[in-house]
């Protein structure tokens, strides 16, 4: 059934990409957007790719009468909330910049929901909320315990949220605890683009395939996995973009309030990333082994089963694709002056 979407964050990495999904599905979406880590000009990319114009909002989420008016002037049936501070290590120099941001932001956005009897609601979650690894995979049962400000922010917005579902039957919540988003439009118009220091490893391999830095830092090659290097679950910007279509197609059917991890359930060393990405870019990736990082966990991968019960999705993209679609963008970017870029 298709409805009128309004997509907070919709101008950044995975709401643009959402944004494609959905419209291409038949929904109306409009896009909110603060613009403090994105910019307006991916919305000419959005016309381009979707053959239509996308109606934008700039505005905050914590502006609750621009909120309460966006909703109302739209019509809004449902809402995707992607807006926030996603950097773990900067919400640890920044706690309470991220609480005010993530957490202060999600209530004023639910009490503008609350105002215009809106039921339907998809959170943009993270796997930060499982914290160190009681068992792998994860799935949904295992307990949340996050270690940074990052994680417990997206953990107590999970708490808000099966509260406020507990108190109301006529509400439709879903928490979708991404793992590690990467990759980009087969368009190449939108799509993650390395600026400053990533935050992430695959922008950051990219930087060095692209010449922009010399050579990358492997956090550790001594923990007790293959090669010795972090294992991780990565999973195609395209696929979690889906994962939130089939999630509002749950929604339709189903009251209160459910988590789902959308990942690969397939977990990749740093090396093997490294080294499927020099075989996408055609090039050698210099790197430096260094101590590892402060708390960091020697593995982190999904146990997708879930969704695919549930939501009838699973990712259908592979790393080959990841890495390809990462550097095609990172290209048109490089040999590019007109190419939409986005933090």
């Amino acid at each position: 059934m298709a409805g009128r979407i309004l997509i907070t964050g919709g101008t950044g990495y995975i709401g643009s990409h959402t944004a494609v999904v959905l419209t291409q599905s038949g929904h109306d979406i409009v896009l909110y957007d603060n613009l403090s880590s994105s910019s307006d000009v991916i919305l000419d990319a959005l016309k381009e790719i979707t053959g239509k114009p996308i109606p934008f909002v700039k505005g905050d989420v914590r502006d609750a009468d621009r909120l309460v008016h966006t909703l109302k002037s739209h019509k809004i049936d449902a809402v995707m909330h992607f807006a926030g501070l996603k950097a773990v290590g900067e919400s640890v120099e920044k706690p309470l910049e991220y609480f005010t941001n993530n957490i202060q932001g999600a209530i004023s956005l639910l009490n503008a929901l609350q105002t215009q009897s809106i039921n339907t609601f998809i959170f943009s979650s993270s796997a930060t909320v499982y914290g160190e690894p009681e068992y792998l995979p994860f799935d949904e049962e295992h307990p949340t315990n996050a270690l940074n400000p990052y994680g417990r922010s997206k953990k107590h917005v999970e708490e808000i949220l099966q509260d406020i579902a507990s108190s109301n039957p006529a509400l439709r919540i879903a928490c979708l605890r991404y793992f590690n988003p990467v990759g980009a439009h087969e368009s190449r118009l939108i799509g993650e683009i390395p600026k400053g220091n990533p935050n992430n490893l695959m922008p950051s391999i990219a930087q060095v395939a692209m010449g922009d830095r010399e050579e990358l830092c492997v956090f550790g090659d001594d923990y007790p996995t293959s090669d010795g290097t972090g294992v991780r679950d990565y999973i195609h910007v395209m696929d979690l973009a889906e994962g939130h279509a089939a999630s509002l197609t749950f929604l339709e059917s189903n009251t209160g309030w459910h988590a789902f991890n959308l990942g690969s359930g397939t977990g990749y060393s740093v090396m093997e990333l490294i080294h499927a990405f020099e075989k996408e870019a055609n090039c050698t990736i210099p790197y430096r082994i260094t101590e590892r990082l402060a708390g960091d966990i020697a593995e982190y991968y999904s146990n997708p089963d879930k969704a695919a019960k549930l939501l009838g999705w699973k990712t259908k993209r592979n790393l080959k694709k990841m890495c390809a679609s990462t550097w095609k963008k990172t290209k048109l970017t490089l040999y590019s002056s007109d190419t939409i870029s986005q933090k």
